[in-house]
């Protein structure tokens, strides 16, 4: 991590003249690429770092594109020579999602969701105008080939690891049904492909777009259907139908043509059901495969939205063995499975969290049972071994960074989780009074401290259990510290 944070510092100071006064490491995206910003006498900016050359390159033609049709995506500042590393402008921490998640369903978010879809309009109609396809990442065109891809994605990473019968030569057959029905759309322009409203950053109450490396020609539903649909948003009924009418106003401005409503709208919904289903697939794969709990614990929401969307919607053609499958995907008996099991409030269960010294011993479990787990966090990289961290604790920011950035504690913890996980839902339905998980590392300050904490966030936000988290060793010093009299 230090030679990345080197490197971007490097840049910083050739694009600026001076090097930055601070380099802060941005939490990790979906994707393998690092971000970070950097501040300094030039303002605050955003580096990056990309493994995949190719994909950078991408990113490179397609922003210079945008911006020569003054388009709403960041400014591409500098690149190093290896195409590695490159800075651009940052527009804030504010995406529309957060704006969303704080303001909740007002009139002033409907605004930024409208301005979104009006900027998507003409990146979609005017980015298409000049581009050349040939630069993609992957496929030219979001055709029949990727659209397969995606069902495919769904069939393999969700639908086969629920281990449920169904005939997969019928179902294969309504996905190439399904391909060819949405392959002959009488519109395509660029397609953003991951438009959803984390990508959308809201600077000086305008959006901007960002982490669309992944686009190609296809039709303009499909980002649409990404944004109206995305699970975590969960948008109301009226606002995912108001705002379709204003895309569609705001597209038949761009390209001064009217469109046939009717044709639109029945695409639309072929569009919304590969994208649910696309997204399934990927948290099939980042869950059940990877084993990252974010990604399980996203899978009820996204069965939930696909529910909705069957239950109300046609996408115009008969899919049979299709239908099935997504029956099955949607039986209450699977949302169960994947839904955590909820403390009520009533819930006799406390879990007792405590982080400690090997030093001074593994704490006792008073309760009446006993027992409980015993993590040990000394296989992970010390962090209280790097001077400008050894007087700091697992609650600092940089110690939090290092353990996330640069060892192997998020594999750890999520091996943890899921092993924790698998008792606390069996003591709530059991209704136990009691378990104690305890984390120790050296000193008890940094790895512990840091996993205990990571463990409480988890279980109340999955299962709204009460915590009794207490960090010995901390506890026991801001004790000697208060009561020790300063000279």
């Amino acid at each position: 991590m230090q030679r990345h944070v080197d490197a971007l510092a490097e840049l910083y100071r050739e694009w600026s003249g001076y090097p930055p006064d601070q380099t802060e490491i941005l939490p990790p995206s979906g994707s393998e690429r690092r971000y970070f910003r950097l501040h300094g006498q030039a303002g605050s900016i955003i580096g990056t770092y990309g493994a995949n050359i190719k994909e950078n390159e991408t990113f490179f033609y397609f922003t210079r594109h945008f911006l020569n049709k003054k388009l709403p995506v960041p400014q591409l500042l500098i690149i190093s020579s290896d195409k590695l590393y490159y800075l651009q402008q940052d527009l804030g921490k504010q995406s529309l999602l957060t704006r969303l998640e704080e303001e909740g369903y007002e009139n002033s978010v409907y605004e930024l969701f409208q301005k979104s879809l009006r900027s998507l309009a003409q990146l979609q109609v005017n980015g298409d105008a000049g581009l050349d396809y040939s630069k993609c990442l992957t496929n030219k065109e979001f055709g029949k080939q990727a659209i397969m891809a995606d069902l495919l994605y769904f069939k393999y990473y969700f639908l086969d690891a629920l281990r449920k019968p169904y005939d997969k030569q019928l179902l294969i057959d309504d996905f190439e049904a399904l391909s060819n029905y949405l392959t002959h759309t009488e519109y395509k322009y660029f397609m953003f492909r991951d438009f959803q409203s984390r990508n959308i950053l809201i600077h000086q109450n305008q959006p901007y777009f960002i982490d669309y490396q992944g686009g190609m020609k296809g039709a303009p539903q499909y980002d649409v259907a990404s944004l109206l649909w995305q699970a975590k948003a969960n948008l109301p009924d009226d606002w995912k139908q108001n705002l379709l009418d204003d895309y569609i106003h705001f597209l038949e401005q761009t390209i001064r043509e009217k469109i046939d409503r009717h044709i639109f709208y029945g695409q639309y919904n072929g569009y919304v059901l590969i994208r649910l289903l696309q997204v399934l697939g990927a948290y099939g794969f980042r869950g059940l495969f990877e084993r990252k709990a974010h990604f399980l614990t996203s899978i009820p929401l996204a069965l939930n939205n696909l529910k909705t969307f069957i239950e109300k919607h046609s996408v115009g053609i008969a899919l049979t063995e299709f239908r099935k499958a997504l029956d099955i995907c949607t039986a209450d008996e699977i949302i169960r499975h994947f839904t955590p099991v909820q403390a009520s409030p009533d819930s006799p269960l406390v879990v007792k969290i405590r982080s400690f010294s090997y030093r001074r011993g593994i704490p006792e479990d008073t309760s009446a049972h006993g027992g409980g787990f015993v993590f040990d966090c000394r296989g992970i990289e010390n962090p209280g071994r790097i001077e400008s961290m050894k007087a700091l604790t697992g609650r600092d920011k940089e110690v939090i960074d290092f353990l996330e950035q640069q060892t192997r504690m998020p594999e750890f913890l999520n091996s943890v989780f899921d092993l924790v996980d698998i008792t606390v839902e069996q003591y709530l339905k059991r209704n136990f009074e009691s378990l104690m998980v305890c984390f120790g590392c050296t000193g008890g300050q940094h790895r512990s401290v840091y996993a205990a904490d990571a463990l409480a966030r988890h279980l109340r936000n999955k299962y709204k259990v009460k915590i009794d988290l207490v960090h010995i060793e901390q506890e026991a010093r801001n004790w000697i510290n208060e009561a020790t009299p300063s000279v």
